[in-house]
């Protein structure tokens, strides 16, 4: 019997599909603290989290049985991935359940950025009709670099042409599966040539602020900003600095560095100050992947995938 402890509140189907998988006995806590998750992890053999309690190296040495961690979610930065490896524990992710509705604030918060829609009717709730204040620019015949082609990058991919856009991508890894007339380049035609940039790369060590003063630097062009990956890949006082400078024209924000937007530091809480009241930044609170189809979504691949490590 496979004992799997869930820690963290999940879509209600959770409990139908892990039904159909044989011999597991499935614990759902999502109001254990971590000191009672401490207590009793050893017991269990799987683990589902979302973004609960950090799986760090004195979490993996109480998880003496645990042979498998499932995230809820598409990052796995709040895992301690190499303890893990060195315990053996096998971890998987599920970017595949929110990549559509990452994708879809993708183009929602750069639509919504280009054609000044939220600005606009702020002004017309405060009874100003300003039309030409408030004229945007169209996305058709805009070059697009997209930093991270994995599921995300792609489904942002497939938007952006549909909207007449030229695409460029780069990731690390080459790509073989690119979506008709995306083109695969290195950084450097990603800084000649991008009128906007949009991110969607994990948390590493090498992505930890990529979005500093010596990247927006090597930009040609002023561009407009998208961040839908991670908070901590950008520098928000380099988007402060930017937007100051020209070189960044807006920004769309759907994560930030201290998302604990009660508890920022001195330095922090200037920049928010900043971004919050400028007209060309909108910021929302890490809700990109956040909709009714992709919370029970992530539990299907999840599911799935589970199922495939029990059966090897």
């Amino acid at each position: 019997m496979f004992r799997l402890l869930a820690i963290d509140a999940l879509h209600e189907s959770i409990f139908e599909l892990v039904q159909t998988l044989p011999d597991v006995e499935f614990d759902y806590k999502p109001d254990w603290k971590r000191a009672e998750i401490l207590m009793h992890i050893a017991e269990y053999d799987g683990l589902v989290v979302r973004s609960k309690t950090i799986i760090d190296c004195e979490f993996i040495e109480k998880a003496t049985r645990i042979r498998l961690i499932a995230r809820a979610g598409s990052g796995l930065d709040l895992i301690d991935l190499l303890a893990a490896k060195k315990q053996n524990i096998h971890c998987i992710n599920a970017p595949e359940g929110n990549r559509d509705a990452v994708a879809e604030q993708t183009l929602g918060l750069l639509l919504s950025l280009l054609h000044k829609t939220v600005v606009s009717n702020e002004h017309v709730k405060q009874g100003l009709w300003l039309r030409e204040q408030n004229r945007g620019y169209e996305l058709k015949n805009k070059t697009v670099g997209i930093i991270g082609y994995g599921n995300v990058g792609y489904e942002v991919a497939k938007r952006l042409l549909a909207f007449g856009c030229k695409v460029l991508a780069y990731d690390i890894r080459p790509k073989k599966h690119l979506a008709e007339g995306v083109q695969e380049v290195m950084m450097q035609a990603v800084f000649e040539q991008t009128d906007i940039l949009t991110l969607h790369v994990p948390l590493t060590t090498e992505t930890q602020y990529l979005f500093n003063d010596d990247y927006i630097a090597q930009f040609a062009k002023p561009i407009w900003l998208i961040n839908t990956s991670r908070g901590e890949v950008v520098s928000l006082k380099t988007v402060c600095e930017s937007l100051i400078a020209g070189k960044v024209l807006g920004a769309g924000l759907d994560v930030l560095e201290n998302e604990k937007i009660n508890a920022l530091t001195a330095t922090q809480q200037e920049d928010f100050d900043y971004l919050s009241t400028h007209p060309n930044v909108i910021i929302t609170p890490h809700i990109a992947g956040w909709t009714f189809e992709s919370y029970r979504r992530i539990n299907e691949v999840l599911v799935e995938k589970i199922g495939n490590f029990l059966n090897g």
